[in-house]
């Protein structure tokens, strides 16, 4: 069975019943695994309106929840660390996602892949308000 990680960008699509909605039932139908990053729940939690808290909470409870941990945490830093080299900054937040979808061995789903140009890493770009 193979692992999709949804990024709170998916969540929310997939919350306020956009493409990302039928996406992810489609998904549960081929046997692909749907997950979600602490990350990305406190993002989506934290942006919810007071009506919409019930739906996420079915939603994100019905997802498997990808670990952070050490090995995560090193990840997410050398790829912060050799992209700002390059003068490229990227956010902790989404190294900490990336890092926990490859630690889980899961793409990525995302509607903002050019926030994830980490290597090896497999991200699917699912068009945000699609």
């Amino acid at each position: 069975m193979s692992r999709l990680l949804l990024d709170t960008t998916v969540l929310i699509d997939a919350l306020r019943g956009r493409a990302a909605a039928g996406r992810l039932r489609e998904l549960r139908r081929r046997g692909v695994e749907p997950w979600v990053c602490p990350i990305s729940v406190e993002e989506m939690w934290r942006g919810l309106a007071d009506a919409e808290r019930p739906t996420g909470a079915r939603l994100l409870s019905s997802l498997r929840t990808a670990p952070l941990g050490y090995s995560e945490g090193t990840r997410a830093g050398a790829w912060r660390r050799s992209f700002a080299e390059q003068g490229i900054d990227l956010h902790q937040a989404d190294c900490l996602i990336a890092a926990a979808a490859v630690g889980v061995e899961a793409a990525l789903a995302t509607g903002n892949p050019r926030d994830f140009p980490m290597t090896g890493l497999v991200v699917e770009h699912w068009a945000a308000g699609a």
